[in-house]
């Protein structure tokens, strides 16, 4: 499906409109007060050191990417800066051995749009130590349809599987649920045969849960009020983008040597919780890192992502956008406006 959230006209802009060395790229710069944001030229002279040169064709937005254009919060450490956190693409020029010209490959991570330039531009130079090799079978598009949020939600299934949790020890719960990581999650969840209970603040979203594959559906509010040291076991184990107190809910409602894995700070960096579910019942909080994730793991996620993720349900919790409505995007989607997935389109 596709989504409107503003004026395209930029988006078909011909490249012949740019100067030979420059290309398109959303542009943030620091302001007297914060940052501004905007798509711009930029001049290919100015990319940073890396190896590998790529002709990127999407990009996906995710909440970084949010807080980033609007200004909302300070993970921008170098400027200027190229917005963006992940993209896809080809390869235009190597100088790695691993990578030559005319490979697709995707990037998440590893501090772009942070503190090296990004994914919202026409071009990108990284280290090809920093790249994945597209899987068979996966365009360019479906990889950013996935992005930084669907693989996350894999890395977070994954360890949830590494400490041994199984359909058979009891249901799932997904916080965040109608968002990225944890559309993806339940998707992926609900797959390996997983009784799972989704967590949104829009309950009016109950039937595309469901059509993802969740079981039941929950309140957020269920999980909102101060957490007490233990509550009544619920679940085996979960997947969690919200932190704060709904982290500490999850934790002290986790069955007898459960684990929740940790990936998200929606509602803040806090964990208003006790010891007493890891003393008590054994539970394990795995904390999620896909920024700085080994390749290793980066290669098992995205091959594993490539066989075992319904691309059919990805499809229709995807919607597709230009480069000129990214800013505004941005906006929704730390509003919690934003449903599922958003790719950007780049060439």
């Amino acid at each position: 499906m596709s989504a409107n959230f503003g004026n395209n006209h930029g988006q078909n802009q011909n490249r012949e409109d740019f100067a030979v060395g420059t290309f398109k790229a959303i542009r943030i710069d620091k302001a007297e007060k914060g940052t501004t944001a905007a798509l711009t030229q930029f001049d290919e002279a100015e990319l940073m050191d890396g190896d590998v040169t790529v002709r990127v064709e999407w990009s996906t937005l995710n909440y970084k990417d949010g807080l980033a254009v609007t200004g909302k919060a300070p993970v921008v450490r170098r400027f200027p800066m190229i917005a963006g956190i992940d993209f896809s693409g080809t390869v235009e020029q190597s100088s790695n051995p691993a990578w030559k010209a005319g490979d697709k490959v995707i990037a998440t991570g590893w501090g772009m749009g942070e503190t090296h330039l990004g994914a919202y531009a026409e071009k990108a130079r990284v280290k090809g130590d920093w790249l994945v090799k597209l899987p068979e079978g996966m365009s360019t598009r479906d990889a950013m349809s996935i992005g930084t949020a669907g693989y996350t939600a894999m890395l977070s299934v994954m360890a949830l599987q590494k400490h041994g949790l199984t359909p058979s020890d009891g249901p799932m719960v997904v916080t965040g649920a109608a968002g990225g990581v944890g559309s993806v999650a339940v998707a992926l969840l609900s797959r390996l045969g997983f009784h799972v209970i989704a967590s949104t603040g829009r309950v009016a979203e109950a039937d595309y849960l469901k059509k993802l594959g969740a079981h039941e559906i929950i309140d957020r509010n269920e999980l909102s009020a101060p957490a007490k040291p233990l509550a009544k076991e619920r679940w085996a184990g979960g997947v969690d983008s919200v932190g704060s107190t709904t982290l500490a809910n999850l934790l002290s409602m986790t069955k007898y040597r459960g684990a929740i894995a940790a990936c998200g700070l929606a509602a803040g960096m806090d964990l208003p919780s006790s010891v007493a579910p890891f003393i008590l019942r054994g539970v394990c909080l795995l904390g999620i890192d896909s920024v700085m994730c080994p390749i290793e793991l980066r290669k098992q996620a995205w091959a594993r992502l490539a066989s075992e993720l319904d691309h059919r349900k990805l499809s229709e919790i995807t919607q597709e956008i230009g480069l000129t409505d990214v800013i505004e995007a941005g906006a929704k989607i730390l509003a919690g406006q934003v449903r599922g997935r958003i790719v950007v389109k780049i060439l």
